[in-house]
């Protein structure tokens, strides 16, 4: 094991994503400009596409971070049948759920019931398909639909926050199943479609558009939000969730319900609304 996987596992993981959220929640004027900054020059942040262009005129860092985009930066695959990506980011892995496993890398699975912590909730996945789809820290950080649904039910799913970079997802077995994650449950015209919000290293929450924060708090034990009844409809492209920092999401399909775009491989750069697979079944 190399001395950063050995890393990843020593550093005091909740205790760093603590102080990651008090920093970015911080209204000091210097240090919410310095992290403002640091993003922008570091990683590229294209401000042009942001409703609000104007860097200094976030109140923190976390209002930066989950910025909106203007209106049109970002449209949906005009086919009716198609399902869209739910991120900008790029493509960590996609595919078909075999034996219900999920590929992770080079080597590396996990089952669809270690990631939904549920062998029940799985059942309707185990030989269905995937989207793994990794936000970086200069991407739109607002996660969307892909198809219409009615939330039925989340579940937070307490665990780890180990990065979800490149390399830590290449070396940390079952990492996306040993994270901290939120769970959301739809049912839709083709059947039940789940997107799973990982947390990770200083990923300081996930709110969600019904019902705001959702991580933090942390807890010891899986807690269940029965939402069925409460007329939560979320059209396709509609916005979802939110990272207030970057991380990763899971979209899980059913068998024979949609074929995934075909040009869709480890690594692609995608935006949100492009075509993510195209609807087969009825």
């Amino acid at each position: 094991m190399s001395f950063t996987t050995t890393l990843t596992y020593a550093l005091p993981h909740r205790y760093l994503s603590s102080l990651a959220r008090r920093l970015a929640y911080s209204q000091h004027p210097g240090t919410r400009r310095w992290l403002i900054n640091t993003v922008v020059q570091r990683f590229g942040v294209d401000l042009s596409e942001a409703a609000n262009p104007d860097p200094a005129s976030y109140a923190s860092f976390n209002a930066f971070f989950t910025r909106a985009l203007r209106e049109g930066a970002r449209v949906p695959d005009p086919d009716p049948r198609a399902l869209v990506m739910p991120a900008d980011g790029h493509i960590s892995q996609c595919g078909p759920i075999e034996a219900g496993r999920i590929f992770q890398a080079k080597g590396q699975s996990f089952t669809v019931a270690e990631l939904l912590g549920d062998a029940k909730d799985a059942e309707p996945f185990l030989d269905g398909s995937f989207a793994t789809v990794y936000l970086s820290p200069r991407d739109y950080h607002r996660v969307h639909m892909p198809w219409t649904g009615t939330l039925r039910e989340t579940v937070h799913v307490p665990g780890r926050l180990f990065s979800v970079g490149t390399a830590a997802v290449s070396k940390v077995p079952r990492l996306f199943a040993r994270n901290e994650r939120l769970v959301c449950h739809f049912d839709t015209d083709f059947g039940p479609m789940v997107q799973v919000m990982v947390g990770a290293l200083l990923v300081s929450g996930v709110e969600t558009v019904w019902s705001g924060e959702e991580i933090p708090a942390y807890g010891d034990r899986i807690q269940r939000k029965d939402w069925r009844g409460q007329g939560i409809t979320l059209q396709r492209f509609e916005e979802m969730a939110r990272f207030n920092y970057g991380s990763t999401v899971i979209v899980l399909l059913p068998r024979g319900v949609a074929e995934l775009e075909p040009s869709l491989h480890a690594e692609s750069p995608v935006r949100l609304g492009q075509r993510l697979a195209t609807r087969t079944a009825d």
